[in-house]
């Protein structure tokens, strides 16, 4: 019993990991694709703001999925320090700000000029790589 309980625990870390994954694609692709074609149409960016916005939200849901799984089977959180502890705590910033990037973009970017969603969709694509270096720090010093 053991072995499919060791085993199931593995099995639901690697699904989370490829939502994790799938979230990270959608932020900094659609981040990159969104920054490359701000001077299309602006339709373009609100379903790419929309696919990032989503990609940060499942960042969040899934990293707290880590998080309660670790919980759940070891009776315990993971114990991370120093390196991967910032690293943990700057992801988490960056999927909250990005969050409410997505979030204050998709009510008002009407009003907005050219210049300034540029800038927003820059920050935004900034934020995923930022995420995404932070989370080779969190791996390999956890």
């Amino acid at each position: 019993m053991s072995g499919f309980f060791f085993s199931s625990q593995l099995l639901l870390y690697a699904c989370i990991q490829a939502l994790h994954n799938l979230g990270a694609v959608a932020i900094v692709g659609g981040g990159a694709a969104a920054f490359l074609l701000a001077r299309r149409p602006s339709g373009v960016q609100k379903v790419l703001v929309w696919v990032i916005t989503l990609g940060w939200i499942s960042q969040g849901v899934t990293g707290i999925l880590f998080g309660a799984t670790s919980y759940f089977y070891d009776g315990r959180l993971p114990d991370i320090h120093g390196i991967a502890l910032a690293a943990l705590f700057l992801k988490m910033a960056c999927a909250a700000i990005g969050i409410i990037l997505g979030v204050v973009y998709l009510r008002f970017e009407r009003g907005w000029s050219r210049t300034t969603l540029r800038r927003i969709l820059g920050l935004d694509f900034g934020l995923g790589i930022t995420a995404l270096t932070a989370a080779a720090f969190l791996r390999w010093f956890s």
